[in-house]
This record gives structure tokens, sequence and C-alpha cells, in this order.
């Protein structure tokens, strides 16, 4: 189908959607409505709840809760901002989408009092991912990276690089103990993060820091024989190819677990207490492995920004500073285990967020030395092309999956790919 068509498809499919939520979009008493877009996140209900009293009737902001799949969260958002859908006020971007949504104009660019307001206090990496071409178009709501999560009852003492751990795998497995490291190696974006955060640990680029140019340098390929290494060698679960987060999690936590190390995200500890108190007793966490050292973990996280559309742009700027506000990403930290993205959250002198997050050190630690995904329009396009050229990772050949991938994301950047 040709691109025209495909926007026609598109464009309709958006008037759709619009003509059904402009009903929905209307309070009762006819009172100015917020629609927050977001993914699901189980207390954010109560963050709104608390930005509504201080607005004290002014606005009401609504929730409206997006798919759990981040594919799915654009598509409905792209989709609708398509087709000038003036429903859509704050909209809860991934990090890897501001320069996409920026660049299409559905983002209104933060400037003033609320530019200063959403810059006040926050740590750089995260910050950076709010940006585009040097303006700020959203709010760092929340940031994440990914953590070294190892049973200390099995390996008292955590690898500190990627050689270490392949070692102490394969030393565990021979003393028949648990041994394997569990990743996410599914075909899907959480692949495209571990290869990256491997080569931002060698030093290594996959594009030029304007993003218009493929680089694909030693360090990428170097990254490319690591992965490959750690999924053909024995130490890894069966089900390598489908582990997406969830599913590594899982795998952890299941009484019969063979799993020595998982690489995930923070939310894994809190939900180890619920799933298996038992093994939650040794369950700790570590930097995760670099290559000489301690890697650079690349940076997750979502941001708010305001929609071009929206018709009550001064309220959905400061409900969008609410809803990310010290207090509510405090809270967001505590109850949904997202970390902050402003510094001062973490000084360690909150009991109550020291006890619910006590790996908070070890994520400040990373974050001071945190890699972010490639800054391009074409993003999407050029994970989608990565993701399916590594995988399985078992069957990588470095030289050859490097070529191909500086040939196919070249082209993807110059428009000459196949739009996912």
């Amino acid at each position: 189908m040709g691109s025209t068509a495909r926007w026609r498809m598109l464009a309709v499919s958006g008037a759709a959607l619009m003509t059904a939520s402009t009903v929905a979009a209307c309070g009762s008493d006819g009172g100015t409505q917020i629609n927050v877009y977001y993914a699901p996140e189980q207390n954010f209900q109560s963050v709104i709840d608390r930005c509504n009293e201080e607005a004290n009737g002014r606005y009401e902001i609504v929730y409206r809760k997006l798919p759990r799949d981040a594919d799915g969260q654009r598509e409905q958002m792209v989709r609708r901002l398509a087709a000038g859908d003036t429903d859509l006020d704050i909209l809860g971007l991934d990090v890897t989408w501001v320069p996409e949504f920026a660049e299409a104009k559905w983002l209104e660019e933060w400037t003033g009092e609320n530019k200063s307001d959403a810059e006040a206090g926050v740590l750089e990496g995260p910050l950076s991912t709010a940006e585009w071409n040097g303006k700020l178009y959203s709010a760092t709501k929340n940031t994440n990276v990914q953590l070294l999560w190892y049973d200390e009852s099995v390996t008292p003492t955590p690898p500190k690089t990627w050689r270490e751990m392949i070692d102490m795998a394969k030393q565990l497995k021979s003393e028949g103990k648990p041994y394997q490291i569990l990743f996410t190696g599914a075909q899907y974006e959480g692949l495209v993060v571990t290869y990256n955060t491997l080569v931002a640990s060698y030093g290594g680029q996959i594009l030029s820091e304007d993003g218009k140019q493929v680089v694909m340098d030693q360090g990428a390929v170097d990254a490319l024989k690591l992965l490959k290494e750690v999924a053909s060698a024995g130490i890894t679960d069966p089900s390598l190819t489908n582990a997406q987060e969830q599913q590594v999690q899982q795998g952890f936590e299941a009484p019969d677990s063979e799993a020595a190390f998982e690489l995930n995200w923070p939310y894994v500890y809190a939900a180890m207490q619920g799933a298996n108190p038992d093994r939650a007793k040794t369950f700790k966490w570590a930097r995760y492995p670099g290559i000489d050292g301690p890697g650079r973990v690349t940076i997750g996280g979502y941001n708010l920004g305001v929609s071009a559309y929206s018709q009550h742009k001064p309220e959905a700027f400061e409900a969008a500073l609410c809803l990310r506000s010290q207090e509510s990403q405090r809270f967001s930290a505590i109850n949904d285990g997202v970390p902050p993205t402003i510094e001062s959250v973490y000084d360690g002198s909150d009991a109550e967020f020291v006890k619910a997050y006590p790996m908070w050190e070890t994520i400040v630690e990373e974050l001071q030395d945190a890699a972010v995904r490639p800054l391009t329009v074409v993003y999407q396009n050029l994970s989608t092309i990565t993701s399916k050229v590594l995988s399985p990772p078992q069957d990588i050949d470095p030289e050859a999956t490097a070529a191909e991938l500086r040939d196919q994301l070249q082209k993807a950047l110059e428009s000459k790919g196949v739009l996912p």
C-alpha cells in the first residue's frame, strides 16, 4: 500500500476515534476537562486525585488509560494526533517518542516559567530525553534503568562485568546450582535496549550524535560478539527468544527457578516480595555489569507532553507539572516502583522512600553515567529493524550482522525502508 493511501486510512480511523471521544471529553457540568493519555500504572489515579484537589475546581484531570504495550500506546495517540483530535491534552510519552512527536508538530514547546519548573532539579540524563533540537517538548515524569538482580544465597558477591557473570554462570551450572542469566531476548524493544546498553558499555556508537548517519563502530561490533556468546553458551533460559520483561521477572520468581542473575527494571523488587517471599529475603541488586567495570545502562521512562491540539493548553501545562512534581514522583516511586527524575527525591532523608526503594543509591549511580537510545524521529523504525536483525541472538554473525544493520538502518534514516 502506498504512503498516501496509508495516511488517508490513518486519518479516517483517527477521525472516527475523535468523534467517539469528543462525546466523552465534555463533563456533565460543562467544566474544563484535561484528558491525560497515559500507560496503565496502578496508582496513577491517586496522583491525579491529589492534583485535582489542588486545582480546586478550575479543571478536572481525567485518566484515559492507554494499552499496556508500548506499540499500542503509540499507535492510539498517533492516529488521534494525525487527525488533529482536540480531545488529547496531556500525552504520556515513552522517552523514545519525543523527537518523532515534536518533529510532527504534535507537541507544544515548554517555554518560560513552565520550562523552568519542568527542568528544575532534574537529572541530566532523563532531561535529555525530554528535549529535541535544543528545545524542551516534554516534562520528565519518571526515569528507569535496569539493574543486576541476584540471589545472595547463591552468589554472595555479584559480578561487575559480563565476563565475570558468564564465568560464574558456567561454574554454578557445573555445581548443579541455579546458574541462568535472564534478560530480554525476544524480538522487540527489550532486545534493542540490551544491545544499546552493551554498545554504550563498550564505548561504541550505533548512530552519529545528530542521529543522521549510521556509525556501527567497533564497539557496536564487539557488543554483537558478546550478545551472541551469552546467548549461545548454554547459560540462558531455553525460552530466551520469547523473554520480555514479565517473563524475565517470573523466571526468577519461580520456586524452581534455575536463574542466578536477572537484568531487569526496579519494579521487580516489589513484585518479588509478593510472588516469592522466601526468595525475596535473599533477592539483592547491584549495578548492571559492563566490560571493564559497571556498565552504561540505557535510560527508560516516561515524559509528559502537551498536545498541540489541546484547547486548554494553560491548564494542561499546569496539570502536567503537578502530575510529575517532586511529591508525585516520590509517591509513584514508593507505590509503583518507577524511579524519579528529580534528584532531590534521592537524598536519603525520607525513611518511607528508602524502605520501599532500597536500591535508590544504585539507581542514582547508574543515572549519573547512563546511556540514551539514539535520538531520531524514526526511532520506531530503527528499533523494529534492529530487533529483527538481532533475533535470535544466538544466530548473530558479528561482522555480517553489523553490515546488515549498517545497510538497513541507513535506509531507514533515508526513509527508504518500510515503516512499521
